[in-house]
């Protein structure tokens, strides 16, 4: 994938279990060859953890292509493109976690308090893609294969011990993102400085979706014109910004509805929408049922939401 720079990305949407932030892909199905038949890169709402046991191929990550082999781990923030592609005729050995970073950090921090720390924290999570070696970061790399093991046992209390071990790993994270000089001189490929200038754009909607945003907004943000951005999100997306501001504003308030008993209408107006009427006609177009019906039951969300989600999948 490295030499022929994909332009286009595929939203995968991951839903978390109620009250649990990860998400673990284990076991003998993740022994595939990965990537056949995919030409375009994706990204997640959530951080993807990858550890390579075995195989080898190219992981391309942003505008950075690595090759991969076994003991070598990946930590992917939420939203940044990326993709894995196995040598031809060879299966590789990978397994998951995808994890809510805001969901674990509030359970030490809750709402009101120390919000700015939080953010800070999430920032420098979120600030770059890794891809290393676990001869070089073996602390990082035996982190996670501790939470995976912990999560393959299933022993009394394995999540509350998973989340420690999380924790402490999302430290080492953000410890290891503020102090390392990741600066790169070389001009990069110019559909991998698109996929990023994109990047930057879901960042600031997954921060900002409660607020009004202007397409000229998103356009400042990432320093090109509002026609440019306009077309630059569209062929990366497959959608139009604004189509994805009002899909990542449902995302929000089916969280809200599952997790709080807030009135509807205050989810509504929290997660950016103007007037009550105009948040459930655009619910309804999305999920294909009212907020209300949604309530009573959220496996609605799951199954209808990629009717809505153009070149989109619901996780793997």
């Amino acid at each position: 994938m490295g030499k022929a720079r994909k332009s286009k990305i595929e939203f995968r949407y991951y839903k978390m279990p109620s009250g649990i932030p990860i998400l673990a892909l284990l076991g003998r199905e993740w022994i595939r060859t990965y990537g056949v038949g995919i030409d375009y890169l994706h990204f997640h709402n959530c951080m993807e953890i990858g550890y390579c046991y075995s195989g080898s191929g190219i992981l391309t990550v942003g505008e950075d292509d690595y090759q991969f082999s076994g003991n070598q781990f990946s930590v992917i923030p939420q939203n940044c493109p990326h993709t894995t592609i196995s040598d031809p005729g060879t299966s590789s050995r990978w397994e998951y976690l995808f994890v809510d970073v805001e969901e674990i950090l509030r359970e030490l921090y809750p709402p009101g308090i120390n919000d700015k720390r939080v953010k800070g924290i999430i920032s420098k999570i979120n600030s770059k893609g890794l891809f290393l070696d676990a001869r070089d970061y073996p602390v990082l790399a035996g982190k996670i294969r501790n939470m995976l093991d912990i999560i393959r046992g299933r022993k009394e209390f394995y999540l509350e011990e998973a989340k420690g071990v999380l924790i402490s790993f999302l430290a080492e994270v953000a410890r290891k993102n503020n102090g390392d000089n990741y600066a790169d001189t070389s001009q990069p490929a110019q559909d991998g400085k698109n996929n990023l200038l994109v990047s930057d754009a879901l960042d600031y909607i997954g921060e900002h979706y409660m607020e009004t945003i202007r397409i000229e907004e998103l356009a400042g943000h990432c320093h090109i014109s509002e026609t440019h951005f306009r077309r630059l999100f569209s062929s990366c997306i497959n959608m139009g910004p604004l189509e994805y501001i009002n899909l990542v504003r449902i995302q929000n308030a089916c969280e809200m509805l599952r997790k709080t008993d807030a009135l509807v209408s205050d989810i509504a107006f929290r997660c950016g929408f103007s007037t009550l009427s105009t948040f459930n006609r655009n619910f309804k177009q999305v999920t294909g049922c009212s907020p209300y019906e949604w309530r009573k039951d959220p496996a609605n969300f799951e199954q209808q939401i990629m009717k809505f989600e153009i070149h989109s999948e619901e996780g793997w």
